[in-house]
């Protein structure tokens, strides 16, 4: 959520940063309606309740019964007032709130003007399009001859989009979780496991609500929603807490699955595990001072490449343009690894930093100093990494001529020292 004194006083700032994303900017001018009628509303009960005082006071030195009666009734009539006042500020309030949580985050100065994922700019690269040296089958075709997936089962189990590893490809899966959670240890997260379900305000609080309402899972009758990312149970960890300066920054690992309706359209990516209603992350995310978050998210964007770069895979790191950004973040990193039986490049992290959006919405904040005012501080997220596309582009660069995949050197220990999956 943006400051509100950001929208108050710069105005015509925030409008038009948010034209950068084609985002309509009448809701800016709907925040300072209520915002300019709150404040009237304000100002009004505040000079009702200093009547009230000063003739309570007044009333008390009256000797006549009649002239105190009436300024008794006078009274009731200010308390009533102040009464309908209160309920109209509170309804300003909560419409006000509402409207403020339709805005997206602004962007930083480094992100580029695009109108989608085709103008993000390539910023680093290691490895090239990988050639096999023969002609390179894509993971699906791979998978069923080794039988470590299963399609069909997936889909009788759960319907489309589901799928059933087994053998290997279910140990390759589980390998990879536990190396990258190792990984990210020895890079000074510390890890949690979180429950795979939230409460709506956890949701709220992460930006994933009201905007993506559409693709989440939830049951009705509990009123828990499945988690679409560790990144929202681990936003409201700290939420309405005010944090110690000298715990932070705090640095959190996490693996969960993660569940979402994607919204797909005909024809597009609709073999194999690249898009599915679940799969399965380990999460990276930050909580920083707000001097240091740009640093942070070299870090994060760091880590995430180091992943891609231990795995032996050829990666490229992209900047994203205001046309693909997400909701949230006012500045992100995508990392690509290449996948040479599709012949594309998959993403397999995004890093982000949010800076304090996340922040007013858990209303997470940080003493600077003993006595200090609270300030709300900083959050980031990436993914280290997304699955199953880290198990596609391992599939595909690693497999061989006579449809065998080799496994990564760091995976082996996990995989209980197998080396070949054939």
């Amino acid at each position: 959520m943006l400051d509100i004194k950001v929208i108050r006083e710069q105005p015509a700032y925030v409008k038009e940063q948010l034209a950068r994303f084609q985002v309509d900017a009448a809701i800016v001018d709907q925040v300072l309606g209520y915002d300019e009628r709150r404040r009237t509303l304000l100002r009004e009960v505040e000079d009702l309740k200093a009547l009230r005082n000063s003739v309570s006071k007044e009333i008390s030195t009256l000797k006549d019964a009649d002239s105190r009666e009436t300024k008794i009734r006078e009274m009731r009539t200010v308390g009533d007032r102040i009464s309908l006042l209160d309920k109209e500020v509170a309804q300003v309030e909560q419409e006000q709130q509402a409207a403020m949580l339709e805005i997206r985050n602004l962007p930083h100065p480094d992100v580029p003007d695009g109108a989608d994922d085709t103008a993000n700019p390539v910023i680093a690269q290691e490895g090239e399009e990988r050639q096999l040296g023969f002609a390179a089958k894509p993971h699906w075709e791979l998978v069923e001859a080794l039988g470590i997936v299963n399609f069909e089962q997936g889909v009788k189990l759960a319907g489309s989009r589901f799928y059933v590893m087994r053998g290997l490809g279910a140990r390759l899966q589980r390998a990879t979780i536990q190396w990258l959670l190792d990984l990210h240890l020895g890079q000074g997260y510390e890890e949690v496991y979180t429950p795979f379900v939230v409460k709506e305000a956890a949701l709220w609080a992460a930006g994933q609500l009201p905007k993506f309402r559409d693709n989440l899972y939830r049951d009705e009758e509990s009123g828990l929603w499945l988690v679409p990312t560790a990144e929202v149970p681990i936003t409201s960890l700290y939420a309405d807490e005010i944090l110690d300066a000298s715990r932070l920054p705090i640095y959190h690992v996490a693996y969960t699955p993660c569940f979402r309706k994607e919204q797909l359209s005909a024809g597009r990516d609709v073999r194999g595990m690249k898009r599915g209603h679940q799969f399965d992350k380990v999460e990276m995310y930050m909580f920083t001072f707000p001097d240091q978050s740009y640093a942070a998210l070299e870090k994060l964007r760091s880590d995430a490449e180091e992943c891609c770069r231990l795995l032996g895979l050829p990666f490229r790191t992209k900047i994203l343009c205001t046309g693909d950004i997400g909701f949230g973040a006012a500045k992100t990193y995508d990392i690509e690894v290449w996948a040479p039986g599709q012949g594309e490049w998959l993403e397999v992290s995004s890093c982000s930093n949010v800076e304090a959006f996340q922040a007013r919405r858990a209303n997470l904040r940080y003493r600077p100093e003993p006595g200090a005012k609270p300030e709300y501080l900083h959050t980031l997220n990436g993914s280290g990494l997304g699955l199953p596309r880290t198990i596609i582009a391992i599939m595909e660069n690693y497999q061989q001529e006579d449809g065998s995949i080799v496994v990564p050197e760091v995976l082996r220990p996990y995989m209980g020292g197998c080396e070949v999956i054939k």
